[in-house]
């Protein structure tokens, strides 16, 4: 079988009934169930959420996306094979055990295929919780330029370049484009610190001020857990992504809970523990793939500069990359799923016609 056979490029074509337009992200694609659907789904299931909660199915998609680019390969490679399988593996067994350590809920009430989840819909916290236990990437280019304030975070002088921080730092951003706020840009992923989000904790969506302290604590809490389960397995949790949102419970009461992804090799990086211990980086994540586009191209700064935007979609839209840079994406992302679950990863060789009829025999989300 050609592996590109295998691959799901393409997940907002799905013949899902929905009433609205289908949300299409750089990775997963979000299709909105009826009041109708999601009522008879809830009741259905026994989803531990209001009767009538909006619900949707998500779908990940094996698509590889970097420097904001959605990249290809020879062949008619449109994706990565099993990316999509091991991504939602990982984020999912990383929730669940988010639950068990009795830290927070996420979005997701129920994983039909391996490429799909239900969730239930979030009011979403709008910043980008990035957490940093290493000083490398973007941070390390900046701090060795002389920079030291971090979202207001001062380090001192004297780091070196991967080296372990003297503590977690909580480094967020802006998620989409934020208006009227008191000094933060009107520009999408700005840098912002904590008397930011403090002082508009509104206008960043967190319904109180207190909700701020629980934001953080859950994100310190989740980096921990996922850290000492990586590290079990001997690798080492070096920064990550997490985002937040608000639901209600089946007595209607609002809670903070995680959303999107956590701990996976698209939203984090991850370190070889033998391999970082001996002084060497070994990138158990997507860093791997960005540092093969940077040695690739003989002007890295196309996708180092924001203001090269066209320029850099233009490359990614013209460039079939070497096969072998996917596949080597392919063996990272299947190989980490199956050490952090402790199971094979299953790859349909048509997860199109797969989700199709699971979703119409047991969900009834398919007409015809």
């Amino acid at each position: 079988m050609n592996p590109a056979d295998s691959v799901l490029a393409i997940n907002n074509d799905l013949p899902i009934r929905t009433d609205k337009p289908v949300h299409s992200g750089k990775v997963r694609s979000v299709y909105w169930l009826s009041a109708a659907d999601s009522a008879r789904l809830i009741k259905e299931h026994n989803y531990p959420v209001l009767p009538d909660a909006p619900l949707a199915i998500m779908v990940i998609s094996d698509r590889l996306s970097a420097f904001d680019c959605v990249w290809h390969a020879e062949g008619g490679m449109a994706g990565v094979p099993g990316k999509g399988a091991a991504l939602n593996a990982i984020a999912s067994h990383w929730f669940k055990l988010f639950k068990q350590h009795g830290l927070a809920d996420s979005h997701i009430l129920d994983i039909p295929h391996p490429f799909v989840w239900i969730v239930q819909k979030a009011r979403p916290v709008m910043i980008e919780a990035i957490c940093r236990q290493y000083i490398t990437g973007s941070m390390w280019r900046a701090y060795s330029k002389g920079e030291r304030n971090f979202c207001g975070i001062e380090l001192p002088d004297g780091l070196t370049k991967d080296q372990r921080l003297p503590e977690l730092l909580m480094t967020p951003s802006t998620k989409g484009i934020l208006k009227g706020i008191p000094g933060v840009p009107e520009a999408d992923d700005v840098n912002i610190t904590r008397q930011d989000i403090l002082t508009n904790y509104a206008a960043f969506n967190f319904s109180s001020a207190t909700d701020v302290d629980l934001y953080e604590k859950l994100l310190s809490d989740g980096f921990a857990v996922i850290s000492q389960a990586l590290a079990a397995i001997d690798q080492v949790f070096v920064d990550t992504k997490f985002e937040f949102g608000y639901v209600r419970d089946q007595q209607g009461v609002e809670k903070l809970i995680y959303m999107d992804e956590v701990g996976t090799p698209d939203s984090s990086r991850i370190w070889d523990g033998a391999a970082y211990r001996q002084g060497n980086i070994v990138e158990q994540s997507k860093e791997a793939f960005r540092q093969f586009l940077l040695n690739h191209f003989p002007d890295p700064d196309i996708l180092l500069n924001k203001d090269r935007m066209p320029e850099r979609i233009a490359l990614a839209r013209d460039n079939a990359l070497p096969l072998h840079a996917m596949m080597q994406v392919s063996e990272t992302y299947l190989g980490m799923a199956e050490k952090i679950t402790g199971q094979r990863i299953y790859l349909p060789e048509n997860p199109k016609a797969e989700i199709v009829e699971i979703l119409r025999s047991r969900y009834g989300l398919i007409d015809g």
